[in-house]
């Protein structure tokens, strides 16, 4: 078996630059597939990281969302919608949930904010459940609240800059003349959270006047059906449930067509890459007519030609694919950068994440494509009739 490889590397080298440009080609087959299977596997590793640092994977609310009741409140509508805070006790026993936080949202206008005034945003939150629920929460100075009944406010970063307050400020709750003390001040998120300042729940609701809440984040235990649980969540009365799950396969879905390109590259890279390897075993066999009729006529068999002519195969195919995918793992990064650069949407994180299983499957298809090119280069020299060779030689 040594013999046999060492005979197909001699007979390789005689082509130096036929034998390199096969290489290369399957080098960037093997490239080009192992970085789209890394980017299959990393992309949605990133953005189920992503999803997850939200915190809460379901919101529900009552009919009409907080959100837009809010502007619809400054243009005259009827104000916010709220749910009971019992409702909780029907959602935190169902199997699949994991955490849940109430949340109530309240929103004043500021005179004081910007040119004409603006909305000041409130959240009534518990420390206990909510951060817990913001993983990606850090504080650029102070902590949370002292107690759930406390006149104490944590600013967002922008809420903090907009109004120049620090830790141990006071800021009054606008239409309410409630003062509250900042004791926390948030790092910058790059979310609408970099807006809100959170009070305790309690506090709030006792600064707006009610008992109940406007939302529920809900965390969902891993690899539970949460489409099963949205189902269970709207049979409750009167609630909406806003899903980012629903998110997620809407952006699985904005990328699908940048993942059908990448699939067409890599497909129309192999095929280039085997015909360059049938091309040179081919010519190979070709050029080799004589010798091979002169290890016939030495008593070689028809299938130890084969095995030989394969073994070439064998070497072109291992080291361009070696090659190739030492490649998508020395410039993963690049193709990182890159594909941020394409698509609509990028989670954090690295997004062309390349580990041993695709390794190993990028090198076993390289293998396998490689080693069906060279079945007809093979089955040629194995044809060869010693004399025939020789004459046509001669």
């Amino acid at each position: 078996m040594i013999s046999k490889f060492q005979i197909a590397t001699k007979n390789l080298l005689r082509k130096k630059v036929r034998t390199l440009l096969t290489l290369v080609g399957i080098m960037l087959s093997s490239w080009v597939l192992a970085s789209l299977l890394g980017f299959n596997r990393g992309y949605e590793n990133a953005l189920n990281h992503d999803i997850d640092n939200m915190g809460y994977q379901l919101m529900v609310m009552a009919k009409g969302c907080p959100y837009e009741a809010a502007t619809l409140m400054l243009q005259g509508g009827t104000g916010l919608r709220y749910i009971e805070r019992s409702m909780i006790d029907s959602i935190i026993n169902k199997p699949e949930v994991d955490k849940v936080t109430p949340i109530l949202m309240q929103a004043y206008f500021d005179p004081d904010k910007g040119d004409g005034g603006g909305i000041a945003g409130y959240f009534g939150v518990e420390a206990a459940s909510f951060p817990g629920m913001k993983p990606f929460f850090r504080f650029r100075t102070g902590g949370w609240f002292r107690s759930e009944t406390s006149d104490e406010a944590v600013m967002g970063y922008e809420a903090a800059e907009l109004e120049q307050r620090e830790v141990g400020d006071m800021i009054m709750v606008p239409e309410k003349n409630v003062p509250l003390k900042v004791v926390g001040i948030l790092e910058r998120t790059g979310t609408q959270d970099d807006g809100t300042i959170f009070v305790p729940l309690k506090a709030l609701q006792k600064i707006a006047g009610t008992d109940k809440i406007t939302t529920i984040g809900i965390k969902v235990k891993n690899n539970t059906d949460s489409a099963k649980l949205e189902n269970d969540l709207y049979q409750l009365p009167d609630v909406q449930v806003v899903s980012f799950t629903q998110v997620k396969q809407t952006i699985m879905k904005l990328i699908s067509t940048a993942r059908v390109m990448a699939l067409s590259i890599a497909i129309v890279a192999i095929l280039i890459a085997m015909v360059g390897v049938v091309n040179t075993v081919l010519m190979s066999v070709l050029e080799r007519r004589q010798e091979i009729g002169i290890l016939k006529t030495m008593g070689a068999m028809p299938g130890d030609i084969f095995r030989l002519v394969w073994t070439e195969t064998l070497i072109i195919c291992s080291i361009g694919g070696i090659a190739g995918i030492g490649c998508a793992l020395l410039f993963a990064r690049g193709t990182d950068v890159l594909v941020r650069r394409i698509l609509p949407y990028s989670p954090g994180g690295g997004l062309v994440s390349i580990d041993g299983k695709s390794v190993l499957l990028t090198l076993a298809i390289i293998m396998v494509i490689g080693l069906l090119s060279g079945i007809y280069p093979a089955w040629q020299a194995g044809r060869v009739r010693p004399l025939d060779s020789i004459r046509s030689d001669g």
